[in-house]
């Protein structure tokens, strides 16, 4: 089950993307104001009005700034992400990307100004002018941007919300959003699926794929479980195993390991055990040390942020040693910097902006998201910008894709979704599999992940229903990049009629938390004590990090990439093209979990976790292209030779 506090929820890449979002200003009024478009979110209606929102609430929020030449920048970042323009690999430095596309001093000091004037309280504006901070009351920023604030309920949330678009003087026409102001934030979630808040494997549990069965292994108290599936759940691969089944350890043990490269994971809050965890897991797992590898940009007191009902930085703590561990798995050699949010809010943006800026890495892992992409569109051009900026310097940036499927849960009264930000055209969206690991480390099968899951019933299993799966779809938002015109199939791409859209996911790895990763994090157990435990997880939260280590192994021997989709689609022939071919012969796993997920003081829960099953969903795995594993996963040396040719 998920953690508890995950369950909030040109034809080339860009100019037509951005222009569906109608993010800039609407026309002026006469009042000299204008209303910044996509600036109220669509939960926020008078259905799920609760009351009026305090307005002595102190408020922090950003308002972000329309760049010089929005189109040119998207235009460059394309050129200098495909191969074969010109420009290709001709990248800018942050100071050029400044001088070039970034907002200007004079809108910075006009928004100020402004600010000031409205009783406001300004703080920090980064290096690219892409946002001004500020923080006041809440009564008083309700009078500056000409609106009322109320609680709305929506997604079991209690959220705040402005009740109509937010509005600034029509001198400040630079202006594009306001972040902050409302809780759209909150419906943010990290891609792990958590087993529980603090969890231990049980017994039995396989080495490798097929290692125990239920004809060969009895279960500990001795309960008879149908023939079918045979096989028990893996552990949880980790280190050689990992490298092996992807193809990558030749490469690795050769030198080709990440070295030189820097791999950015951003996440919310700090784990303090975190580099002394990296360092265990590497010892126990035939990894190198991290020493002189790995650092961590920590914002001030987030260590010692305390759990709450907004905030869980216990439940991220093991988000992060999951990314890391992921990371070094993949590419032992790489610099990991772990850059922290201090909350799972918008600032989770700021840190994106913040690395991109600083041009402070080659490649960025994300492993949260929204789930779906109904938020306010004022919140998405922000990160497009950031993502954008990302591309002309050359740094690379994926996304989970999600571990909802289409967010349906099968259900066609819901509209289905893929999720944001991964459903961007400017970022890789990694979607999950289902991995069979060999005795000798080699891939035995790799299927879609999209589990059913069977609880054990007067000795059968029960009929089999939907649980939880690799998230993907056709977006609403954006239109088809083009390194998925040709590839992606018009039954795809034009789902909702019109013309063709951005289909997510672009790749996979393994995600399914029944064939998932060994991980190692420091946990405070039930009974108090704390003490470094391992036990299996997965999410597309892994399969992002593991796909950026092996990324980072093709950047060591290309060179930087800035936008890795037009090369990862040119690759597809030599991508491992996740089919459904092999469910037959591994339908799935049997699974044996304590119920209170730590010993067996209370017993066991025995689960059947069938494999690839998105027959009630609307994303389906396929031959070629599908929306559930895009092109594929790598696949060895070929892969590697194919994208840095």
């Amino acid at each position: 089950m998920s953690h508890p506090s995950s369950r909030l929820l040109l034809a080339a890449v860009g100019a037509t993307a951005l222009a569906a979002l109608s993010v800039g200003a609407a026309d002026a009024s006469s009042s000299g104001r204008h209303d910044l478009a996509g600036s109220k979110a669509s939960w926020a209606t008078s259905a799920h009005r609760a009351g009026a929102s305090d307005p002595a609430t102190t408020v922090n929020f950003r308002v972000y700034l329309q760049g010089r030449d929005d189109a040119g920048a998207q235009a460059y970042a394309v050129a200098v992400s495909t191969p074969g323009s010109p420009q290709y690999r001709t990248f800018l430095t942050p100071a050029q990307y400044r001088q070039r596309f970034a907002p200007t001093a004079s809108q910075v000091s006009a928004v100020k100004q402004w600010l000031h004037a409205q009783g406001l309280t300004v703080g920090y504006t980064p290096g690219n002018n892409r946002y001004v901070e500020a923080h006041g009351s809440l009564g008083k920023a309700a009078t500056a941007f000409g609106t009322s604030f109320s609680q709305y309920s929506y997604a079991g949330h209690t959220l705040r919300s402005n009740d109509t678009p937010l509005s600034v003087p029509s001198t400040l026409g630079g202006v594009v959003a306001v972040i902050g102001l409302d809780d759209s934030t909150e419906l943010v979630q990290h891609q792990t699926v958590w087993p529980a808040p603090v969890f231990v494997n049980a017994q039995p549990c396989s080495a490798y794929w097929g290692e125990k069965t239920v004809a060969n292994t009895p279960t500990p108290d001795g309960t008879r479980l149908p023939s079918s599936p045979s096989a028990f759940a893996p552990c949880g691969y980790a280190g050689a195993q990992l490298q092996k089944a992807y193809g990558v350890n030749n490469a690795i043990a050769s030198g080709n390991d990440g070295r030189g490269v820097t791999v950015a994971v951003i996440d919310a809050y700090a784990s303090p055990t975190a580099a002394q965890d990296l360092e265990t897991y590497s010892a126990a797992h035939g990894l190198p040390s991290t020493k002189g590898l790995f650092t961590q940009d920590v914002a001030p007191g987030t260590y010692n942020r305390a759990t709450n009902k907004k905030q869980d930085p216990q439940g991220w703590a093991g988000e992060e040693s999951l990314d890391l561990e992921a990371v070094h798995t993949t590419a032992p050699g790489a610099n990991i910097r772990y850059v922290s949010a201090p909350n799972n809010y918008r600032d989770l943006d700021a840190a994106l902006n913040h690395v991109v800026d600083k041009h402070s890495a080659d490649i960025i892992t994300n492993s949260y998201g929204y789930g779906g992409e109904a938020l306010p569109q004022g919140y998405i051009k922000p990160q497009l910008d950031a993502q954008i900026q990302a591309a002309t310097e050359g740094i690379s940036v994926f996304f989970s894709s999600g571990d909802s499927g289409d967010e349906t849960g099968g259900d066609s009264s819901v509209a289905p979704t893929p999720d944001w930000p991964a459903s961007s055209p400017w970022v890789t969206a990694v979607g999950g599999t289902s991995l069979g690991v060999a005795q000798d480390g080699s891939r035995q099968f790799e299927l879609g992940w999209e589990t059913a899951r069977s609880t054990l019933s007067g000795g059968a299993w029960t009929t089999p229903a939907y649980q939880y799966g690799s998230g993907g779809g056709t977006s609403r938002l954006f239109a088809q990049p083009a390194y998925q015109q040709g590839v992606v199939p018009d039954s795809l791409s034009r789902t909702y009629g019109g013309g063709a859209m951005r289909v997510v996911p672009d790749v996979s790895a393994l995600g399914d938390p029944t064939t998932g990763m060994r991980v190692g994090q420091t946990q405070t157990f039930p009974d108090g004590h704390t003490a470094y435990s391992e036990y299996r997880i997965g999410g597309t939260s892994l399969a992002s990090p593991l796909y950026a280590g092996i990324w980072a192994l093709a950047v060591q021997k290309h060179g930087a990439y800035g936008l890795a989709n037009p090369t990862l689609y040119a690759a597809r022939g030599v991508s491992y093209d996740i089919t459904k071919n092999d469910r037959a012969a591994y339908p799935g796993a049997a699974r044996v979990d304590y119920k209170n997920g730590v010993d067996a003081a209370q017993g066991y829960v025995y689960t059947a976790r069938w494999f690839d099953v998105d027959e009630p969903l609307t994303i389906h795995v396929r031959s070629g292209y599908d929306d559930v594993t895009g092109v594929g996963s790598p696949n060895g040396q070929a892969w590697l030779d194919a994208v840095t040719r």
